[in-house]
């Protein structure tokens, strides 16, 4: 328990909260990072070993943040000695007619990313042991690969106490009391500052909800399956196989995406981009299999070299809004308490850049990138009083 007043409290301890932490305590900024489980933990949507970062993106908006994006995560790289990127490419695959296939395609052209076109001819040459499916084109984005997530994760909350910052894990926020110093209270104690930012995942709006609140959220919960290959190392990141994203198929109008074997040796992770809605605290009680028939169905058609069965299966959230688009903003009643939320089940890639822009909305500045496509405003008609 402090009586202190921090510069900031950040709630939330994934991956969008503990760049966010780094970035005050970089600016010598007295910071508290607030973590309701103890760490590390596999219970939100920063957890696993792994990430695609990619530049394909059906968006303009989103191609000069990933630029930075790419840039910070190298800085992070140089700072502390640890590899946090892999190139590796990443395929993208969907029919030519359809939007999102065309517009990620239109937009990598328009913004000058560098890509590979494959043509039905020379794509087994390219890319052996995938079957293009019938009707479909396909690209490489090549700067695009791996983050390593836990390791990223760690660095990133390594680097922020060395820095001075402190980490409370295990402390479940119970109270939020906005003011010109907001406090924040948990079950071990309460913390006052003069900014608070929260990054909470999927327990965004039970935490919002204590500053008169609600926006438009839902959270899914997501199978992550990893599938054996039928010859070792037939698909693995050391022999120059990519990650993928099919756009849309006959499987599933939404993506189905998959790295390479690199995290379990001689498993493919690959998964569906859509999941059933959950609560955040009971997502393991949902027993369905529909979402990995989808998954079965997909490798058996399209990746032969792989058992069409999935040998380990686990379980992540995404916090989902109506556009798909990230929250990034000051609360509209309480310009101190900064909101990031509804990352979508992308919004990893973007960590250093988040925690950047965060960083500058908590401290009352004019935030380094248009923040336009993710204010709270947008949702203007379905935004809630929770008071």
């Amino acid at each position: 328990m402090s009586s202190d007043v921090y510069d900031c409290v950040v709630i939330g301890a994934g991956v969008q909260g503990s760049f966010t932490a780094y970035e005050l305590a970089k600016r010598r900024k007295r910071t508290v990072l607030l973590e309701q489980f103890l760490l590390p933990h596999t219970r939100g949507s920063s957890h696993g070993q792994t990430r695609i970062i990619r530049k394909a993106y059906e968006q303009d908006f989103y191609i000069p943040m990933m630029h930075q994006a790419y840039q910070l995560w190298a800085q992070m790289e140089r700072e502390t000695g640890v590899k946090l990127y892999r190139q590796t490419g990443l395929l993208v695959m969907g029919p030519p007619d359809s939007h999102a296939y065309q517009q990620t395609k239109a937009t990598m052209l328009r913004n000058q990313i560098p890509l590979v076109p494959l043509s039905r001819g020379n794509f087994s040459q390219h890319i052996p042991n995938v079957n293009l499916p019938e009707g479909n084109e396909a690209l490489v984005d090549v700067g695009a690969g791996i983050l390593y997530a836990d390791r990223a994760l760690k660095t990133a909350r390594d680097q922020f106490e060395k820095l001075g910052g402190v980490i409370r894990d295990n402390e479940a926020v119970t109270g939020v009391e906005p003011g010109a110093v907001v406090t924040v209270t948990t079950a071990a104690g309460v913390y006052r500052a003069k900014s608070v930012v929260i990054t909470v995942g999927a327990w965004a709006n039970r935490v919002l909800a204590q500053t008169g609140l609600q926006l438009p959220l839902e959270v899914m919960r997501m199978k992550v399956c990893y599938w054996r290959e039928k010859v070792p190392g037939t698909y693995d990141a050391n022999n120059r196989f990519p990650c993928f994203i099919l756009t849309e198929g006959e499987e599933s109008e939404h993506h189905i995406y998959g790295l390479p074997s690199h995290e379990y040796p001689g498993l493919v992770k690959v998964c569906n981009h859509l999941g059933v809605r959950t609560d955040p605290d009971q997502r393991d009680r949902d027993a369905s299999e529909w979402d990995v028939e989808v998954l079965k169905r997909f490798v058996a058609r399209v990746l032969p070299g792989l058992v069409p069965e999935p040998a380990v299966v686990e379980t992540c959230m995404y916090t989902m809004t109506p556009d798909s688009h990230f929250v990034l903003d000051r609360h509209p009643a309480h310009s101190n308490i900064v909101i990031g939320a509804g990352f979508s089940g992308h919004g990893f890639k973007f960590g250093p850049l988040i925690g950047k822009l965060l960083c500058e909305l908590s401290q009352g500045e004019e935030p380094s990138h248009d923040l336009s496509p993710f204010r709270i405003a947008r949702f203007r008609q379905k935004i809630k009083s929770a008071l």
